[in-house]
C-alpha cells in the first residue's frame, strides 16, 4: 500500500494506492518543514490524516513545499516514521512532484503558481535547473501572495479605482492596524496575502484588476522562465490554484511573449498518482 502526498503551504493532498490498485484520497493542512516543527507535523499526521485511512501503509512518497534541503527532508521523514512505523519513506520537493505530474517522462519547464511560486527545467527524470523563488518577502513572482501583496500595496498607495476600493473594504478589514497585524505578527502572512487573490479573481472583469494580474504574470515570465537556457524550445506546464483559476490570462501572457502553455492542473496529485502507478507496473 502506497501513500502519496503533495503538500503546499496551505494544504496537503493525499492518495493511497492499495494492493488491488484501488485509489482513495484524504486532505490535511499544509506541512512545510520551514513553518512547522517535527512534533506539529506528526500531530497533524496522527490526528488529521490517520483517521481518514482505512488500510495499512508500507511506502510513503511525500512531495512538499520547503523540502529542498537534506535537513528539511529529514524532518518530514522522521515525523512520518513516528506515525507510520517501519515504512519506506521518500521525501522530495513539491517542484519534483509537479515536474513528474506535469511532464511525466518528457523534458519540459514545470511551474507552480499557488500560494507561492516555483519553476524548474526538467529532463524527463530529474530537475536539471531551478531559479530559486526566494519566498514571499523577496520573490514568489506570480503567486497568490504576490497578487495579494500588490493589491494591498495599491490600496494603501491610494491607486485603486473607487469601485474596487469600496468592494475590498466590504470584504476585508482594510485598516492599517489589521493588515499590519496579519502581515507582521500573525503566523502565515503568505497565506493571509494569498487570500486576497480570490477577491481579485472574482472581480477580474474589472479592467484595472485584469491589467494588474497581467503585469504580475508577465513579470513572472520575465524573472523566471526567460532565464532558462533555450526556454523557447520547451513545453511549459503549470500547476497550482493561481495557474488554474487565472489560466486564460496566463495563456494570453505566454502567447503575447511567443510562448505556449500546455498542461494546467489545479493540483499535481492526480498526475503524481498516475506516475507512481506506472512505476509500480514497470
Amino acid at each position: 500500500m502506497i501513500l502519496i502526498a503533495d503538500s503546499g503551504s496551505t494544504k496537503t493532498d493525499w492518495r493511497v494506492i492499495d494492493e488491488a490498485g484501488k485509489i482513495s484520497q484524504a486532505k490535511t493542512v499544509g506541512l512545510n518543514p520551514y513553518l512547522e516543527t517535527k512534533e506539529k507535523i506528526a500531530a497533524v499526521l496522527r490526528e488529521e490524516l490517520y483517521p481518514q485511512l482505512n488500510t495499512s501503509i508500507h511506502e510513503v512518497h511525500f512531495y512538499g513545499a520547503g523540502c529542498t534541503t537534506p535537513s528539511a527532508c529529514a524532518l518530514i521523514s522522521e515525523a512520518i516514521k513516528t506515525v507510520f512505523q517501519e515504512v519506506k519513506v521518500a521525501v522530495n520537493s513539491d517542484l519534483l512532484g509537479a515536474a513528474r505530474a506535469l511532464c511525466g517522462t518528457e523534458a519540459g519547464i514545470a511551474c507552480i503558481l499557488g500560494t507561492g511560486s516555483n519553476t524548474c527545467l526538467y529532463d524527463g527524470k530529474e530537475i536539471i535547473d531551478n531559479i530559486p523563488p526566494m519566498g514571499y518577502i523577496i520573490g514568489d513572482e506570480g503567486s497568490g501572495s504576490n497578487i495579494g501583496k500588490e493589491l494591498i500595496n495599491r490600496y494603501f498607495r491610494r491607486e485603486l479605482p473607487p469601485g474596487i476600493k469600496e468592494k475590498l473594504e466590504k470584504r476585508f478589514d482594510m485598516s492599517k492596524e489589521s493588515v499590519l497585524e496579519n502581515v507582521m505578527r500573525q503566523p502565515y502572512p503568505n497565506r493571509y496575502m494569498a487570500g486576497f487573490a480570490k477577491f481579485v479573481f472574482q472581480n477580474l472583469k474589472e479592467p484595472y484588476l485584469m491589467q494588474m494580474v497581467y503585469s504580475i504574470l508577465a513579470n513572472f515570465f520575465d524573472k523566471t522562465i526567460a532565464h532558462y537556457d533555450n526556454y523557447q524550445q520547451y513545453k511549459i506546464h503549470f500547476t497550482g490554484s493561481i495557474a488554474f483559476y487565472f489560466g486564460n490570462l496566463l495563456r494570453q501572457v505566454a502567447n503575447d511573449k511567443g510562448l505556449r502553455v500546455f498542461n494546467i492542473l489545479e493540483s499535481p496529485i492526480a498526475g503524481l498518482t498516475l506516475y507512481h502507478q506506472e512505476i509500480l507496473k514497470s
